[in-house]
């Protein structure tokens, strides 16, 4: 069993930052993600562009570059691989963690990897920079579980000449819908709302509202998906409900931290909020030992963390714990 001074749950921008920190503080730490590094940013659309700037996205002062303004996904992912490979940070891609126990100084935590076999591990500490971006908000209705129903838009090629349906009405709808329509799909957009949310970017809210009110993409606001079908959709409209001949369906509708593995890992949760309880100076939890780092800090506030500000929690949460389990060895030596 091989043992550690930390394990870092998650291998996304914030989980490397956390390694990187980590390193630079002598300590030995693992990453493990049941996807590949940065898995989350891997799964965005094919080409999107980031709303920031190249610096807002950097860790471990290593400059990034982008041929635009904004740098887009390659970017980012070369951009994040190139600062793993700097640093040569010890993470366990495709290797997904099921279980932690154990108490402070002494964690034991049990991993799965892509061939189906088990391993267990120690650490004198935990932080859980798991994201949410693995854990959809769900509709609820009959029919989502089809194979045609996706909560991910990834690019839209294979939907040529398709029926279509986006549910949302937010930044990743919207853009989910614009790239459909200019891929020759016929595209319907469905929201509960009465209209595109006003946090759609200013460059793409006034297009996506263009193609609407053209007829371009079909829209019904004030109404939710009641019923998916293999080959049509049931909506309920202030008219009623209406059947639409369906191919696939995209609901944008957001993501969730995993409270479930949040709970059994001990985390206690707000009952409001869902935010976890944490020291907020050092993002330690409730349970000793326990750190987050990432959006997972804000519960179900997910717009509130970003990568732009999620990056620095891992030097706050290192710097408390090499206080913590290096002190004691220095002091001891000093003696």
């Amino acid at each position: 069993m091989t043992a550690f001074d930390v394990i870092v749950v998650g291998a996304g921008p914030t989980g490397l930052a956390c390694g990187i920190e980590l390193q630079r503080r002598g300590l030995r730490a693992v990453l493990f993600d049941r996807g590949c590094i940065v898995n989350s940013l891997y799964h965005y659309p094919t080409n999107m562009t980031f709303f920031t700037t190249p610096e807002l996205l950097e860790i471990g002062d290593i400059p990034m570059t982008a041929l635009g303004e904004k740098p887009v996904r390659t970017e980012a992912l070369k951009y994040y691989r190139r600062v793993a490979d700097h640093y040569g940070l010890d993470v366990h891609q495709y290797e997904g963690v099921d279980r932690i126990t154990g108490e402070d100084g002494n964690f034991l935590v049990e991993t799965t990897d892509r061939h189906n076999c088990r391993h267990e591990y120690t650490a004198r500490k935990i932080i859980l920079a798991t994201g949410f971006y693995d854990q959809p908000n769900l509709l609820n209705v009959p029919g989502e579980d089809l194979p045609k129903v996706t909560h991910y838009y990834k690019e839209p090629h294979p939907y040529f000449d398709q029926d279509v349906l986006v549910v949302g009405a937010k930044n990743s709808a919207a853009i989910a819908a614009l790239e459909l329509h200019w891929a020759g799909a016929r595209v319907t957009l469905v929201h509960r709302g009465p209209g595109i949310s006003d946090s759609v970017k200013y460059w793409i809210k006034p297009n996506i509202e263009n193609r609407i009110k053209s007829g371009e993409i079909k829209a019904y606001f004030h109404s939710t998906v009641k019923e998916i079908l293999q080959r049509s959709v049931v909506l309920s409209t202030p008219q009623g409900d209406v059947e639409l001949k369906n191919d696939f369906v995209f609901a944008m509708t957001g993501y969730h931290p995993d409270l479930k593995f949040l709970s059994s890992v001990g985390i206690n949760l707000s009952p409001d909020t869902q935010r976890p309880y944490t020291n907020p100076e050092t993002l330690e939890s409730e349970r000793q030992g326990i750190y987050l780092a990432g959006v997972v800090v804000a519960g179900m506030h997910t717009n509130e963390i970003f990568i732009e500000n999620g990056r620095f929690h891992g030097r706050r949460i290192a710097e408390d714990i090499a206080a913590k389990l290096l002190q004691p060895q220095q002091h001891k030596v000093s003696d």
